[in-house]
């Protein structure tokens, strides 16, 4: 015999979560946030293997250990960051990021590039340069 379901049941309470406010932070004092929201299709995760996904994950956890202001102070080919000039990109660059906006380049496995933009606290990836594809390296 089937159970059937009671709409009148009770749900029983999940835990409650709480951010930490950061309203009065300055972005530079708060760890970054990540989105993969806008990640191109073509140098997206999909593209990584096993070790490349797994250096990724690791590399956004060592990040988010951190302030931004402690990442800008770290080496480019650390845990900090470079600026890629716009003019190089071999790939198109999404309409929403303006002329004004910054690129900047995390290495994620060994050199391997996660190129994006940061606005505030949050880095969006845009591209994961695995084979270095995305723009001449030096």
């Amino acid at each position: 015999m089937k159970k059937q379901f009671n709409a009148n049941k009770r749900k029983e309470k999940g835990q409650r979560l709480s951010v930490p406010e950061t309203i009065d932070v300055p972005p530079e004092e708060q760890p970054p946030l990540f989105s993969l929201r806008y990640v191109n299709k073509d140098y997206s995760i999909s593209k990584c293997t096993k070790d490349e996904k797994a250096a990724f994950a690791d590399t956004l956890y060592q990040l988010s250990q951190l302030r931004w202001s402690q990442i800008k102070a770290s080496s480019r080919h650390g845990l900090g960051y470079e600026k890629i000039d716009r003019n190089v990109i071999k790939s198109s660059i999404p309409s929403h990021i303006k002329d004004d906006v910054n690129l900047i380049a995390f290495r994620f496995c060994g050199l391997a590039p996660m190129v994006g933009y940061r606005d505030g606290a949050v880095f969006y990836i845009i591209w994961l340069d695995r084979d270095f594809t995305l723009y001449p390296h030096s």
